[in-house]
């Protein structure tokens, strides 16, 4: 009974818990366990592309849709959930999310289709979306303003840890009892989260006005990612004619036209205008897009470089993730204190692009690529971070719903590009040795990309909050 009034109603922390002197860092660990699990869940299931290719005698091109469909249903709901959740309670929302996430991954490891399992893997969205809205938020606001990146790296370690043990244990399972295990084993881990988050996670203090939800933005958005990704997968051998693709092209630079100016006419915008003009955050956004496509990347790339031996795939994948996690919980002891998070993005990003103009150097089966993988783990660890903490920073309290929705938004078209890109070039050059240093080539664009965001944030102070933007009769600020 009790447990079920918890999801029902958010409540406080025992008073044991909550008068801790360690209080902030237990919410940070519980919200580690969500990080953990869906970067678990999403390094396993790149692994697993070839054996469910082999199981339902589909196509690459189809086969990414689970991982695709997956990213679509989260980009669309990430912002709009964000929002819901800081009317409401994050706490709420995100001990809610856990539930539809567990089930649903129950519900995939028993998919007998294809079809059915992209269905699943939907409704998991959902509760992933529910989990992502609310974890950068919910650290935002456990933590004290000067250990927030601290926090913040913390939270990019248990996602790194989840990242690194994916590509492992996941290999090991579909080398050992079969790809189905790699949905089911995020059962356990969800029901040990939804009772941690009962006890560690404070409830909300502040909330913002709820407010009407933009539908037609909400629709805009599903659209422009939706043929934007469909485009990509016919570029990359899906089954589409060439005038479908283009037309597809064409409606997804229509919807994101008619996306932005929506937002910036409507009164109840889904992605607030106002926000977006704050200092650092638009840079910081397009940062978070950018180092997760460097992040997952990689993670869509090595099992099909490596095909037929997904065990020692996810043995060479885990370099990755593992210097991520070093670099999130040690770079704040090892890098000088003067360095802001400007600095330290910039100088992340830096390392990345020199790992991966090294890995065009090296086969991309070879020994060296292990090292490497590590490097760009050590760049990205410090990279996200400071970003995030970037944008975490320069938003008001009562916002960091919004602000972690629209972070982890962009995290997901990052990981959806990098899933999609990788896969476009290696369909261009037939799975040659070609095809992977094309998509090394994009990612290394890509951390030029992130090098020039950083330099654009700012200092990483907090700012100014937005400009007050009048909503009939109230003030959004």
């Amino acid at each position: 009974m009790g447990a079920g009034l918890a999801l029902l109603r958010e409540r406080a922390r025992p008073k044991a818990v909550r008068e801790h002197r360690w209080a902030p860092w237990l919410a940070v660990c519980s919200v580690c366990v969500g990080s953990f699990m869906g970067q678990l869940d999403a390094s396993i299931v790149t692994v697993a592309y070839p054996a469910i290719e082999r199981d339902f005698a589909a196509p690459l091109a189809s086969v990414q849709w689970v991982s695709l469909g997956y990213l679509l249903v989260l980009v669309g709901l990430l912002a709009a959930v964000g929002r819901f959740a800081d009317a409401t309670g994050r706490k709420l929302v995100y001990l809610q999310g856990f539930v539809v996430f567990t089930v649903a991954s129950a519900a995939c490891g028993l998919a007998p289709s294809l079809g059915l399992l992209v269905i699943f893997r939907l409704v998991q969205a959902a509760g992933a979306a529910m989990l992502q809205a609310n974890s950068v938020a919910l650290v935002s606001v456990s933590m004290p303003r000067e250990r927030l990146r601290q926090g913040l790296g913390l939270q990019a370690a248990g996602q790194a840890l989840g990242l690194a043990l994916g590509p492992t244990v996941g290999g090991l399972l579909v080398a050992s009892v079969g790809w189905r295990w790699v949905f089911w084993i995020n059962v356990p881990v969800g029901c040990a989260a939804i009772v941690a988050g009962h006890y560690l996670l404070p409830r909300t203090r502040e909330r913002s006005p709820a407010r009407r939800l933009d539908w037609p933005g909400l629709a805009l958005l599903a659209a422009a990612t939706t043929t934007l990704l469909l485009a990509l997968s016919g570029v990359s051998g899906l089954g589409l004619t060439g005038k479908v693709i283009i037309a597809l092209a064409g409606a997804s630079c229509l919807a994101w036209y008619g996306l932005w100016r929506r937002e910036n006419r409507t009164r109840f915008p889904l992605i607030d205008p106002a926000l977006l003009r704050t200092r650092g955050i638009a840079a910081g956004l397009f940062g978070a897009m950018c180092g997760y496509l460097m992040l997952f990347g990689p993670l869509a790339l090595i099992p099909q470089v490596l095909r037929g031996n997904a065990a020692h795939a996810g043995l060479v994948l885990t370099a990755l993730p593992v210097g991520f996690a070093a670099a999130a919980l040690t770079a704040d002891r090892v890098l000088p204190r003067r360095w802001g998070n400007r600095r330290r993005g910039a100088g992340g990003a830096a390392v990345c692009l020199a790992a991966l103009a090294l890995l065009l150097l090296a086969p991309a089966s070879g020994a060296p690529v292990i090292p490497l993988l590590a490097l760009l783990g050590i760049g990205l660890g410090v990279f996200i971070p400071a970003n995030n903490a970037v944008v975490m920073a320069a938003v008001p309290a009562r916002f960091s719903g919004i602000a972690g929705g629209m972070v982890n938004m962009t995290r997901g078209v990052g990981t959806a590009l990098g899933i999609a890109l990788v896969t476009l070039a290696l369909h261009a050059a037939g799975r040659t040795a070609d095809g992977a240093r094309t998509a090394i080539v994009m990612m290394a664009v890509t951390a030029l990309a992130a090098i020039v965001s950083a330099a654009a944030t700012g200092s990483g102070r907090p700012g100014d909050p937005p400009k007050t933007r009048r909503t009939g009769g109230s003030k959004r600020q």
